[in-house]
Order: structure tokens, then sequence, then C-alpha cells
């Protein structure tokens, strides 16, 4: 099989051709500011290189576009926030909680309706379909055309936010609905938020997808093109689109996937080097180690699929300083190429410490040759000190662990690391994000409740519902296998109620 796979980062965006499980090409160009235009560059540099890489099987990007938009404030749509749980969950209004600046670009209008449900499946109160209806003429009237509706305790049944969805699509023409039951888990306030996420995002998820497969076509190439996600996995564009969150920190999480995939290793702790910061995470049988805890997202507190990640402001476009001594967090980011010493700007960076070290031989050393041993020495100390620190925090028990060293900036690693068995450095370790997407598999998860069956009826349901969405993302049925469950008995619920995830995954489908 051979595939093309584009990840876009802080500093630089990589692209590289994979086929039958080896690299042929890789190619790492300058993120630019659109992050298309970078992408489309990418593209046709390895398009030349690789004489337009004819039978192409698909092409998978990695985008931050979506991570963007809410840290920076930009290209957000407003939403209407429906809730439903009245008369419980009325003390705290949607949106309570967002950063004011957020707050204002995001929120349009909110809607609280009763009905919803306890957490043992009985109705808190029958749902107020009137109300529902009056508030979508509301919304349609107030030419709001994004709108995300939760329901309390929408994980256990979703029939509230089902019939809510099919007022408001008769109700608006071409209205998009996010429904928490498909992104959150348990926790309202944390579900509301990642849902007012997801609709406020929907109008650019659809635009960036538009906008990479014309890219696509005018490059030539007719495979299917999937979104990478934060869990190591891929899911077609056009349903990808209508679920942008789940492309958040899919950057790093495509640096683990290629470092397991270039180190042949399942288990080890991956430092991801790039231009502006350092991910560090821990790979479980070759895939991230998921979160369990709320992960705020430009501010905003959340509670869904993320990776378990600490991410460090260090990497090979840091700012350093000399008097006194800092490295980071500051970073000249994609500007690298023209604003570091040794390409001929006048930002001294890590990377023009390293090359003044010795560490690696890039740009023109003569104009870094004034800078002191003793300072470089200490720069180096400073960023070897930091990663280690980093690492250090990520580690789940005293037990020496093998570290997977990726990214462009990778030379900042140290050889040694207390903690650590061995410091592993990988061919293509620079373009290893890329490397991730390219070789991803296509997934799906649940992560709900079941009451009233047995265990093993559970189980087997949760699969059965993980293997439909694992299809409908793009995935060949017949190579589907589970790689992760989990069950909970929930002893204050009647009727053998149980807390299942599942997870599958397997090859995109021909």
């Amino acid at each position: 099989m051979k595939r093309i796979g584009i990840d876009v980062g802080g500093t630089n965006t990589d692209a590289v051709l994979v086929e039958n499980e080896r690299v042929i090409d890789a190619i790492k160009t300058a993120t630019t500011e659109d992050v298309t235009s970078g992408v489309t560059a990418a593209l046709d540099g390895l398009l030349k290189r690789t004489a337009g890489a004819p039978g192409l099987d698909a092409v998978m990007i990695g985008t931050t576009h979506f991570t963007n938009a809410v840290v920076q404030r930009r290209d957000l749509k407003p939403v209407a926030a429906v809730r439903i749980g009245l008369p419980a969950g009325a003390s705290l209004e949607p949106f309570i909680d967002w950063p004011e600046d957020l707050c204002e670009a995001v929120r349009g209008a909110w809607f609280m309706i009763e009905g919803g449900h306890e957490y043992d499946g009985r109705p808190i109160v029958p749902f107020d379909k009137a109300g529902m209806r009056d508030a979508a003429a509301k919304i349609r009237d107030q030419g709001l055309t994004s709108v995300a509706v939760t329901a309390v305790f929408s994980p256990l049944t979703a029939e509230c936010e089902l019939e809510a969805a099919a007022i408001l699509r008769e109700t608006i023409p071409g209205v998009s609905v996010t429904m928490s039951h498909t992104l959150g888990r348990i926790g309202l306030l944390e579900r509301e938020n990642v849902t007012g996420l997801n609709a406020c995002l929907i109008d650019l998820g659809r635009r960036t997808t538009g906008a990479f497969r014309e890219a696509l076509r005018r490059a030539g190439i007719a495979a299917p093109f999937y979104l990478t996600q934060n869990d190591g996995t891929v899911m077609l564009a056009e349903v990808a689109a209508d679920n942008p969150v789940y492309s958040f920190a899919s950057g790093p999480t495509n640096s683990m996937r290629g470092a397991a995939f270039l180190s042949k290793m399942g288990d080890a702790m991956v430092v991801d080097v790039g231009g502006t910061t350092s991910d560090i995470g821990c790979l479980v049988h070759g895939f991230p180690r998921e979160a369990n805890n709320v992960v705020e997202i430009g501010g905003v507190r959340t509670l869904f699929r993320m990776p378990d990640l600490l991410s460090l402001g260090l990497g090979g476009g840091t700012m350093v300083t000399r008097d006194p001594l800092t490295v980071g967090p500051r970073s000249v980011g994609y500007r690298l190429l023209q604003e570091g010493l040794v390409f001929g700007g006048a930002t001294l960076t890590t990377t023009d410490v390293a090359v003044a070290a010795g560490l690696i031989d890039i740009g023109d050393r003569g104009r870094v040759k004034h800078l002191d041993k003793a300072f470089v020495g200490a720069c180096i100390a400073r960023a070897h000190a930091i990663i280690a620190e980093g690492v250090d925090r990520m580690k789940t028990d005293a037990a020496p662990v093998p570290l997977i060293a990726v990214g462009g900036g990778a030379f900042l690693v140290p050889e040694r690391i207390d903690g650590v068995s061995e410091v592993v450095q990988v061919e293509h370790r620079a373009v290893a994000n890329a490397v991730g997407a390219a070789i991803a598999q296509v997934s799906g998860e649940v992560d709900q409740i079941f009451s009233g069956l047995t265990r093993d009826a559970a189980l087997a349901e949760a699969q059965k519902l993980a293997e439909q969405k694992a299809a409908r993302a793009g995935a060949d049925p017949r190579t589907l296998k589970v790689v992760e469950v989990e069950d909970l008995p929930l002893a204050y619920l009647p009727g053998n109620s149980l807390r299942v995830r599942v997870r599958v995954v397997g090859d995109i489908a021909a």
C-alpha cells in the first residue's frame, strides 16, 4: 500500500511517501501563516521528487488549523447552545466558565429546556418538545446556523438529544447540529464545552477539508483523503469535517505513532522536539496513552478523548537570551529560516547554539563562532534539564524505560537521562509526525453506560457500536480488532449498570 502523510506543525510542514512499511522519500517545508499553502508546497515538492507517486492509495493530513483557531480566537462561528435538563442543571448557564474573549466570539444564544435523564436512565421530566420548537424558531430568527445540544446524562441515553436535533433540522434549513453524546463523557459542563467548541469549528472544518481536497485535485491525486485524529488514527475527511475537535493535539499523536513505527517499539516514552515546543507522552501497545482527566483547550475545560501529553516551551526555534541566561519559552516558530543566526537572521535560537556546540551541521557555522564555549555549554545544559524534568514528570513508576527522540529538534535530547534505560534516535526522526500520519489506521470508540445487560452482553454491544463507528469513518470491517477495553461496574446504579469503553482499529478500506 502506498500513502502520503502530511503533518502541519507550528514551524514546519512535513510530507512523506510510505510504501509497504518503508519510507520512500520525505520533505520538510516551512509552515505558512494560512497553513493550507504550506501543505500545497510540501505536497508539490514531494510529488516532484517521487515522479508524481503513481498508484497512490490514500493521503493523510494532520493539521493545526482547528487548535490554532481556538487559541487565536479566529475563524470561529457563533453558536446557539441548547441544554436539556430543567428543572435540574439551571444554576450554571452554558459558556459560564469560558474565557471572556472566546465567549464573545462564540456565544450566539443559549436555551434551557425541560428533559434529560437521571443517572439510572429514568427521565427527569418529559422532554419539552414545544419548548424545543420555540427555541429552534428563535435560533432561526437570529440567523444562527450552528447548534450545540447537550442533555443531562446523554451518554447513558441520547433520546433527548436526538429528538432535539430532529426538531432543529426540521425548523432551520441547513443547520449544523453537534450532539454531546457523540463527543464527550460523563460530566455535564465539560461535555457541553467540547460540544460548543466543535459547533463553532464546523464551518472551518468544512472549508479546510475543501481546501485540502482542492489542493489534491490540482496535484492530480484522486486517492481517498483522511484527516488524522488525536488517538493516532485517521477519519475520512468528510466525516472528520463535522468533528474537528478530534484533530486537537493530533500533531504530537502522529509523532508518537511515527516513533513506534520507526523504532518498532510498542511500549516506550516519546519526546517530540519540534520548532516551537517539545511534547512528551507515553506509548502503550503502540498508541498514545489517553488522558483521564479534564483537559483545557484555549482556556476551556473539556472532558473527551485526548492524549496524555506534557508540552514544554522548547524547540529548534526557541529564543535564547544572554543576561540573564534564558532558554524559551518564546520561539521564532516558522520564521526560524529567516531569523536564526545561522540562516542570516539576528535572533539567537537553540538551533544556533546546537550548531555552535557541534550537535548539528546546518546553515552557516561561521555566524555563531563568536559564541563562547561556556555560554554554549550552559544553554545546552539548560535544554537538557528541561527535557529530563519533563520526562520525569510523565513517568508513572520508577523503573527505567526507553525514550524515543523524534522531531526536527531531536538534537536537543541528551544521550543519557536519569530513569531512562536508553535514548533511541531513529532514522527519519525529523519527519516522524508525517510518518505517523501515513501509517495511521481507522478507529472507532464507544464510552457509555449500559444497564440491564450482563457484563459479556454489555462488552459485546459496546464492541459492535465501536465497529460500526469505525466502518463509518472509513475502516475495512474485515480488519477490525479490539485494542482497548475498560469496564467499570457502577454500584450506585440499579440493573447491573456498567460503564464500558471499547476502542477498535482497522486498516483503511480499499
